[in-house]
Formats: structure tokens, sequence, C-alpha cells
């Protein structure tokens, strides 16, 4: 099937046309590109299947995008296959979270690709539109869907929901507005300080709060997690994943299994304004 990526990047323009690169005020009113380019063209034939690799690489707003009358059929998050493939007529982006779906032209027509509007609780984001997809030229029969790309059992990207827990651990997300301060357990980041001290080969559940009026999206280097729960409501994983948004006062657990690499390597909130303060 066709590959397509979608690199979607804001820019906020002064009067004049030059681009803000300083006291960036992610509230903003912001143009919205893809790939480097306002809302392009693209087109795909009734029933022919895409692929489309979608990444939020903007530094700090956030993206929930839909494709007018046609489902997103995700087989990837944060470049993980997943194990169950799911459907979803809009999926959310924080900064840094990636998504692969498959896509499949429906009736010939004229589509918008857009982000809806979307409340962050400290930014507010309008509906706009991201490209133009037109379906058109030559039927053909649309492919089908897989069901799992990798085995829920696989030892390397697997379920750990029965997984035996070896620590538990619990960060806080805090943060000061007047002082543009943002915490991790009532600390600010410190390149000489070790934060977590964590056992090779081992699997550990983290319990990720959010005591702040506004989502973070909570991104790890080097292990990726499942995802076990939300505000204590069970979630049934697809997969292993980066990034998860912490919900205003609330708290997600997750297992994160410490399987390949020693060193150093840093968690952080993903809205870029907070990793840099």
């Amino acid at each position: 099937v066709e590959e397509r990526s979608f690199a979607l990047k804001d820019f906020q323009l002064t009067a004049d046309g030059a681009i803000v690169s300083e006291n960036i005020d992610s509230n903003a009113p912001t143009t919205r590109t893809v790939n480097g380019a306002v809302n392009p063209s693209l087109s795909i034939a009734p029933g022919e299947t895409q692929l489309w690799r979608l990444a939020n690489i903007g530094a700090d707003i956030w993206y929930e995008v839909s494709l007018e009358g046609h489902p997103l059929h995700v087989i990837a998050e944060d470049a993980n296959p997943v194990w169950t493939a799911w459907s979803a007529e809009s999926l959310v982006l924080p900064p840094g979270k990636r998504y692969d779906v498959l896509v499949q032209g429906g009736a010939p027509g004229s589509y918008i690709f857009r982000t809806l509007d979307f409340d962050q609780g400290g930014d507010h984001y309008p509906d706009t539109t991201l490209a133009t997809v037109t379906v058109e030229g030559t039927a053909v029969t649309p492919a089908t869907l897989p069901t799992s790309l990798i085995a829920q059992d696989d030892p390397a990207h697997g379920d750990l929901s029965a997984a035996p827990v070896d620590k538990e651990r619990t960060l806080v997300f805090s943060e000061d507005d007047d002082l543009n301060k943002f915490m991790i357990d009532g600390k600010q980041f410190d390149p000489n300080r070790v934060d977590q001290q964590v056992k090779l080969g081992t699997v550990e559940e983290w319990t990720v709060r959010n005591v702040t009026e506004e989502l973070h999206p909570f991104h790890i280097h080097v292990d990726d997690f499942q995802v076990i729960s939300i505000n204590g409501e069970p979630y049934q994983a697809s997969g292993r994943q980066d990034t998860i948004p912490l919900p205003i006062n609330g708290e997600v657990v997750v297992r994160i299994p410490f399987n390949d690499f020693t060193g150093k390597f840093v968690y952080h909130c993903h809205i870029l304004n907070h990793e840099d303060s």
C-alpha cells in the first residue's frame, strides 16, 4: 500500500510574516502545517488502502486528528506494532505522539483531514483544517484489514498485565504557574541527579499522578510501557507506547520492562516549554 508521512507542526507568525522563535505563547493563534505545507492536497482511490504515519513534531500544542467520513485503523502506536488493531474516528496526539494508521478511500468526493477543537486545560486549540483529501479515480477492491501486527505473548513486545511486578513507584507532576516552573516529585530537572534507580531485567509499575489543572503528556526514553489503568479504571491496552496524556488531577498506572539498556535516560513532560522549565 502507499505510505504517507504526516509531520504535524505549527508556526506562529509576526505581522510581517517572520516565525516567532522566542517567548512563544502556546495558546496564541498559530498556523498548522503538514510536512511544512498549509492545507496540502492528497488523493486516494475509492477502496484503496493507504498507510498514514502520523507524528506530532510540534513543541507545545496538541492535535486531535480526524478524517471526515473515514475511520482511522490503528496498527502501531509510538512505533510499537499493536497486538490488537483498533479503529477510531479521531486520535489525540500530544507533542511527541505517533500513530500508524490504515485509511481506506470511501465514496468519491472531497474530505477534510482536520484537528478538532481541543481543550488542554492550560490552552484551547480551535478546529483547524490540516489537509484536503480527494477520493477519485478507478475504484479498487478494499484490502482486508489486519486484526493484529504482533502476537500478544511476544516476549519483546507482548502483554504485561499478568507479569510479576518487581517494584512499584509513584511520580507526581506539578507546576508553579507564577514562576513558570514544572516539577516531578517537587523537583526540577538536574542532570547530575538520579531520581530512580532500576534493576535490569525487572518489570516496574509506576503510578504517574498529575496534580495540575492541565493535561501533561508523560514520556519516557528507551523503555516503552503498557498502560494498566487511567484514573483507577482498567485500560485495555492494544500494545506498548512511550507517551500517554496524564488526566487533569488524575493518574495513569503503567508497567515498564527494563530489559536491554544500562545507563542514564530521562522521562519528562513532552510539552517542551514544560520540559525546558
